[in-house]
């Protein structure tokens, strides 16, 4: 139980961490604010006038303030690379909490939607007592221009109405895009809607200059519930019936109210600015030096293979870029694993594609010639590929595979290109890292498929069974679609024939395997495929049975 409680608090722990502590701040922030305009007097004759509708508007107001803040730095790629990178200043835990900066950011995101709901909630119902409680006393706390006017026309009428308006239409189309579904079926409108955030905070920024809430400034000598002479006659025959002059007592200055300095620029000018500039520095970096292509190499499957070179390009094995072509849209940028990082003998980088959407088709279209046969298209003939600009790399949690003695790689069809990069490193030189023994399990649907990476994979055998290191590399390909072939014929690739099998792996025997021949070890799962797979991985990584080793499971994800 203590051993099962270790690996779900290692794999569970920093996501639940940042999901406690930022519902927690979350609450405090609502309540905190809830209870200042409930019992401040300067908000007396206000709260009179609209009850808790002010209370709660506030409060989700202050707690929306925060999250738009924050949303924004789970983006800054560059800045989390750089944290990432610094191996003395991270420790593995806290790079682990890097690398669940999406959670932070889809958190923070949900948040401003389910506030954003209360938010407008209370302000109808402000909009209502505005109309229905028009005060003849305190004109100057009036919105509406006459008692029982339509709040509709109030909505309408004002800066922070119309603004809230165009607010909840942007908001509603950037959440119902960013859903699991329309980014994987249509990435396209999944990345020009969750650009309207720049849309979003320009009219933020106007939302709050209307002035519609006012605060009282002269409590002291106009304490809240004194009747003032200049009060109308109605008002002061109630009061002077009911008895409350003497109790209540008379002012002699009129109550004087101010509307609210605008607090929400104060909240996201740091962040929106460290995010632009972020972003400024990301597209000179990625025009600034030209990227050349130096080949394109057709795969089975419909999967390209295109190899780069960029002056200064440094990335480690397991990052990833954006790709930006601006011949299909100078827009979008799709993220790539690389699957070839410059080694000193070779200086390109390269990517593994599958052509699959508008954006891919579009691309390979421009990319390939008419020869539907497999080659290599060299520069010295005179072909012209279209320009395209890399941005990053970016860190990625497929970078821990070297920071373990032991490490588990699963991949699912082209998911394998996160561990490409990671196999080429260590046919390289694996001297140099810490890792000792590498699991690597590949499960595809088209026996084709294994053809992608199988130079890299028999050759890195190869490679480690001439060092005597025949246990270091562990690889099982498993063929989940049975029709067809069912082995490879190729003579070169004799040992992925060898590793091949029929079906689709039993996990929880791969588990206990892995458990008996590595007691008292940290095993660092990684995983980049279907959610099914990942799903399986880490239900077991939390439930480990195994005394004296620990999963600590990982997740590749770009989306």
């Amino acid at each position: 139980m203590t051993i099962a409680f270790k690996s779900w608090m290692a794999n569970e722990g920093p996501k639940h961490f940042i999901m406690m502590v930022w519902v927690g701040v979350n609450v405090f922030l609502f309540w905190r604010t809830f209870m200042l305009y409930y019992s401040r007097p300067q908000y007396f004759y206000l709260h009179e006038m609209l009850g808790l509708g002010l209370c709660i508007s506030r409060a989700s107001a202050s707690v929306l303030n925060l999250n738009c803040s924050l949303v924004l730095l789970p983006m800054c790629r560059s800045v989390l690379t750089s944290l990432r990178g610094s191996q003395r200043v991270t420790s593995r835990q806290v790079r682990r909490l890097l690398d669940k900066s999406k959670i932070f950011h889809v958190t923070c995101g949900i948040t401003i939607c389910v506030f954003s709901v209360i938010h407008v909630s209370a302000h109808l119902m402000n909009m209502v007592n505005f109309s229905m409680r028009y005060s003849e006393d305190f004109p100057e706390l009036n919105v509406a221009q006459y008692k029982g006017q339509d709040p509709r026309i109030l909505i309408l009428s004002t800066v922070p109405g119309v603004t809230g308006v165009l607010l909840v239409i942007v908001l509603c189309l950037m959440f119902t895009a960013s859903s699991y579904s329309i980014r994987m079926s249509s990435y396209e409108i999944f990345w020009y809607t969750h650009n309207l955030f720049i849309v979003f905070y320009l009219i933020l920024m106007l939302h709050v200059v209307g002035g519609t809430l006012k605060y009282q400034l002269n409590v002291e000598s106009h304490p809240p519930g004194c009747i003032h002479t200049n009060l109308s006659s109605h008002s002061l025959t109630n009061h002077r019936a009911a008895g409350e002059t003497e109790s209540r007592g008379v002012c002699r200055e009129e109550a004087r109210f101010q509307t609210h300095f605008p607090q929400t620029w104060l909240w996201v000018s740091a962040p929106l600015c460290l995010y632009c500039a972020e972003r400024l520095y990301r597209y000179i970096r990625s025009t600034a030096e030209p990227v050349t292509i130096i080949s394109v190499v057709i795969h089975p499957c419909e999967v390209l293979e295109v190899r780069m070179l960029k002056s200064g390009f440094k990335p480690r094995p397991g990052q990833y870029i954006l790709l930006n072509c601006p011949s299909v849209s100078s827009f979008e940028n799709h993220p790539f694993t690389l699957t070839a990082c410059p080694t000193g003998k070779n200086a390109t980088f390269g990517i593994h594609l599958r052509v699959l959407g508008d954006w891919t088709s579009r691309f390979s279209h421009l990319l390939l010639t008419q020869s539907n046969s497999s080659e290599i298209l060299p520069m010295m003939q005179q072909r012209t590929y279209p320009t395209v600009h890399v941005d990053g790399p970016f860190g990625s949690p497929s970078e821990e595979v070297f920071n373990y003695e032991v490490s588990l790689c699963v991949a699912g069809g082209i998911g394998v290109t996160p561990f490409a990069c990671v196999l080429q490193a260590l046919f390289e030189d694996w001297h140099q890292y810490k890792l000792k023994r590498l699991y690597f399990v590949w499960v595809c649907r088209d026996l084709q498929s294994f053809y992608w990476f199988a130079d890299l994979l028999c050759g890195l055998h190869e490679r480690l069974w001439h060092n005597n290191l025949p246990d270091y590399l562990n690889v099982q390909l498993y063929l989940s679609d049975s029709q067809g072939l069912q082995n490879i014929g190729d003579e070169r690739y004799r040992f992925l024939s060898s590793r091949l099998r029929i079906g689709r792996p039993k996990w929880k025997l791969l588990f206990q395997e892995i458990g008996r021949a590595n007691q008292h070890k940290r095993v660092g799962v990684f995983c980049c495929g279907p959610k099914g797979i990942s799903k399986a991985l880490h239900t077991l990584c939390n439930s480990n049975p195994h005394s004296g080793i620990a999963f600590e499971f990982n997740k590749e994800s770009f989306s």
